[in-house]
C-alpha cells in the first residue's frame, strides 16, 4: 500500500473522482502544507495556517498505478489557477501533489511537463509539486461529506462550476 495527497480545492469534490476504484483502499479528507498544528476546519478555510484542504489516498500501486492517480487528478481541477480553485478563493484552496517519495516525484514532475506541452491551456500550469507533509485528518463531519449530505454536496458542486470545468476542457 502506498499514500498519494492531493490539493484540489474543495476537498469533498477530491474525493468522488477516485472512490470505488480498483486498488484504491481509502480516501481521506484533511489539511496539509502549513504550520498550525492540529489545524481546525475553520482556521484552515481563515488562510491563516498555510494549510490547503487535501485528499490522501491509500492505494496499491499494483491495480491503481501512480500515473493513473495523477492522470484523474489533473482532470478534476483547473491546474492555471494559483488563487483557489472555481468558487473557492484563497491559497488555502490552491492546488499541490503532495509526493511521498522519489518515484512519486519524478512522475508528478513528469505529468506536469507532459501537460504543460500538450497545448490544453493557453495559461501556465501553476499546481506545485511539493514534498508530503504532516496530513491532518479533517473533521468527521467532512469525512465522506457527499454520502453524508448527498443534496447539499450536489448542489455545492453544480454552484461551484467545477464540474462545467472539466466538460470544457477534459472531455474534449
Amino acid at each position: 500500500m502506498q499514500k498519494a495527497t492531493f490539493a484540489g480545492g474543495c476537498f469533498w469534490c477530491m474525493v468522488t473522482p477516485f472512490e470505488e476504484l480498483p486498488g484504491i483502499e481509502g480516501i481521506v479528507s484533511g489539511y496539509t502544507g502549513g504550520s498550525k498544528e492540529n489545524p481546525t476546519y475553520e482556521e484552515v478555510k481563515s488562510g491563516e495556517t498555510g494549510h490547503v484542504e487535501a485528499v490522501q489516498i491509500a492505494f496499491d500501486p499494483e491495480l491503481f498505478p501512480y500515473e493513473r492517480l495523477l492522470e484523474l487528478y489533473w482532470q478534476q481541477i483547473d491546474p492555471t489557477d494559483e488563487f483557489g480553485q472555481f468558487q473557492d478563493r484563497g491559497t488555502q484552496y490552491s492546488t499541490a501533489i503532495f509526493y511521498h517519495n522519489e518515484q512519486q516525484r519524478e512522475l508528478a514532475l513528469q505529468s506536469k511537463q507532459a501537460l504543460e506541452s500538450s497545448g490544453r491551456f493557453d495559461k501556465p500550469i501553476v499546481t506545485k509539486i511539493l514534498p508530503a507533509a504532516t496530513f491532518y485528518l479533517a473533521e468527521d463531519y467532512h469525512q465522506d461529506f457527499h454520502k453524508k449530505n448527498p443534496k447539499h454536496y450536489k448542489e455545492d458542486r453544480e454552484k461551484s462550476g467545477r464540474d462545467r470545468f472539466i466538460r470544457d476542457n477534459w472531455t474534449k
